[in-house]
């Protein structure tokens, strides 16, 4: 399943929370047609919008964005050694495997804005597999899952009546500033 939303305003919950992100390059993965990349290179990051469809990357392609095709599920390894991004944005994707490189993927200070389908999305349409679907509470534990480094900024699983009923998880997560940073605080 991919990020390919259609042309549109980005989403409530990425607008919301992408003042949370401080200066530096963003990642959006799953991007689609680059509503989220937009949204985040007109508020001034430098954005790496990663999809596996050619048509989907060529209606995000805008100032600030660089586009790059990636298939992240066919068992290369993750393309970003080393990067660090002060934002991830992912929407409407989930491939398991990913969790780990997303988190170690994110800078000091960085911001996880992850949304997606959960389990009892069927209902209302696709996706409706299994392997598309976070299980209850999944996105919280697999961010609890990396430790203490990660501080859960806000969190929601269930029924979303809005761009079209579905059953989603969405959560904002921080990776922790370093003890010694003078720059810790948060403001919400």
């Amino acid at each position: 399943m991919g990020g390919h939303a259609a042309l549109g305003a980005a989403s409530a919950w990425v607008t919301r929370f992408a003042p949370l992100i401080p200066p530096g390059d963003v990642l959006d993965l799953a991007c689609g047609s680059g509503r989220h990349a937009r949204l985040l290179a007109q508020q001034g990051h430098p954005v790496l919008a990663v999809d596996r469809d050619e048509q989907a990357l060529a209606a995000c392609a805008a100032p600030g964005i660089t586009c790059e095709r990636q298939d992240l599920e066919g068992g290369a390894p993750w393309p970003y050694p080393g990067c660090r991004f002060a934002g991830i944005i992912v929407t409407n994707y989930l491939h398991r495997p990913l969790f780990p490189a997303l988190f170690n993927a994110l800078a000091p200070g960085g911001v996880l804005i992850y949304v997606t389908f959960g389990a009892g999305n069927g209902l209302y349409g696709k996706p409706s597999s299994a392997d598309f679907l976070l299980q209850p509470g999944e996105l919280l534990e697999q961010v609890r899952r990396h430790g203490p480094t990660m501080r859960i900024v806000a969190y929601e699983d269930g029924y979303l009546g809005q761009p079209r009923p579905a059953m989603v998880q969405r959560l904002c997560a921080v990776m922790h500033l370093p003890e010694s940073d003078p720059a810790r605080s948060l403001a919400l």
